[in-house]
């Protein structure tokens, strides 16, 4: 059993009564059924300063599914993940962000899959411990050790959050794989949590985002943890079934603002099965097509994922 930091541990003493509902991968929560990740925002009002938010993000800009079949520059297209078992051994890791990173060792497998090329993630799921092991910036030296740049451990049956001010393996402190689309659940016709996107710049966080990253003073720039759906209004029965479960999922649960990067590129786990033509329509979705909403309302403890139930 790793070393894990006290809110970790904390978790793993919530997860009686949680740990099959919701969203879920390898016979593990994917968080909670009542954590924010996994609650429909579709009725909650508009931010106050959604049309600045927009504005920023681009509101003639579409949206890009960042993940798909195949290969693009010699690697998969999205963010993979690994699936081990108690059995598998544990390996040492250092941190650049020693002090905001939860100490090793973790299961690292033989040959891991990690994101290619981008931001090098390592996503590990212990489908045993129900432990999420994610990294950033992840690499071997020649002398066969591991390094990253932050890590970071969720119990995947608990809400607590990480420290405020600390980072993840995620630019907002949060986990990576519960927001990520996957094509098994687009393949049983719903997506029934928030996906993970990306922005150019942000400006601060906002719950339940734990981290931030350096930007102007500039009320319109968006913070991290922002979430954004698509409008009701929308129009989507013009797209193909596959594309719909995306686009209902944005209505429905909406985007969360986890990291920078592009504007409006929405992250997934690549996939064989994923059409990439299918998946290049959604870029006919522009920023104007969205608002972004005031989730505080949600919140029962700041130091919590758990969310009130619309």
């Amino acid at each position: 059993m790793p070393r894990l930091s006290p809110f970790v541990l904390v978790g793993a003493l919530l997860t009686s009564g949680t740990a099959t509902a919701g969203p879920s991968l390898g016979g593990c929560p994917m968080l909670p059924a009542n954590n924010i990740w996994n609650t429909r925002i579709d009725k909650l009002p508009v931010h106050p300063l959604s049309k600045q938010y927009i504005d920023t993000l681009g509101r003639t800009t579409g949206l890009h599914m960042d993940f798909g079949a195949g290969n693009w520059d010699g690697g998969p297209i999205g963010i993979p993940y690994n699936v081990v078992r108690a059995t598998q051994a544990p390996v040492a890791i250092s941190f650049q962000e020693n002090g905001e990173s939860d100490p090793g060792p973790y299961p690292i497998p033989a040959k891991p899959k990690l994101e290619y090329p981008g931001d090098h993630h390592m996503l590990i799921l212990d489908r045993d411990s129900c432990l999420l092991y994610e990294t950033w910036n992840t690499r071997k030296t020649a002398a066969g050790a591991w390094r990253a740049g932050s890590g970071a451990i969720f119990n995947l049956g608990g809400n607590p959050l990480r420290p405020d001010g600390w980072t993840s393996a995620d630019a907002a402190g949060l986990p990576i794989l519960p927001g990520l689309a996957r094509y098994d659940e687009v393949a049983k016709g719903a997506i029934k949590h928030a996906l993970r996107f990306t922005a150019h710049i942000t400006r601060g966080h906002v719950w339940p985002a734990r981290h931030q990253t350096s930007a102007p003073d500039d009320p319109s720039l968006p913070p991290m943890g922002l979430r954004f759906r698509l409008k009701r209004g929308y129009d989507i029965s013009g797209y193909p079934p596959q594309a719909q479960v995306l686009l209902t999922a944005m209505k429905r649960y909406g985007l969360i603002l986890a990291d920078n990067g592009s504007d409006w590129y929405v992250t997934g786990v690549p996939d064989p099965r994923w059409d990439n033509d299918l998946l290049h329509l959604l870029g006919g979705v522009k920023g104007d097509a969205f608002e972004a909403v005031d989730s505080s309302g949600l919140m029962i403890d700041p130091n919590s994922g758990e969310a009130r139930q619309p």
